[in-house]
């Protein structure tokens, strides 16, 4: 004996099962989408090494309203507080760096003073991301 078995009934309880979640989704209100993720001064900062294929790439949430994230937060906090939250602005560090390619790249993207804030920038090594982020980069204890 065989049996048969049609795959229409399924289809249609999917169907029906897709749009109530639609309709459910709907029903949300529509000020739920646009709060922000975090509130307050934050950043989600990542350090990768090596050229554009490299996966070594570290990171970690910057919290400015406490200080925390990272052992140096509330240094980087401060220097983002000064250049009121561009990175660009941080004040340049004097230091000499030794002439050794290892690019890095430092990125962040988040929210300062209310407004969104994007940054990617590459540097030729530590010394020099160091020299031009101050603490803001240094992800490391």
């Amino acid at each position: 004996m065989t049996h048969t078995t049609s795959p229409y009934p399924r289809r249609a309880a999917r169907g029906s099962l897709l749009a109530a979640l639609l309709l459910a989704a709907a029903a949300l209100p529509a000020q739920a989408a646009v709060q922000p993720a975090l509130p307050g001064n934050w950043f989600y900062l990542t350090v990768t090494r090596g050229d554009t294929q490299s996966s070594d790439t570290r990171g970690t949430l910057l919290m400015c309203n406490p200080p925390q994230g990272h052992t140096h937060a509330t240094a980087a906090c401060e220097q983002l507080s000064s250049a009121d939250g561009d990175i660009g602005n941080i004040p340049v560090d004097d230091t000499a760096c030794p002439m050794l390619y290892a690019p890095v790249t430092a990125h962040a993207r988040g929210q300062w003073s209310g407004r969104t804030v994007e940054f990617r920038q590459t540097y030729s090594n530590d010394c020099e991301l160091r020299g031009s982020t101050g603490e803001v980069f240094t992800l490391d204890a």
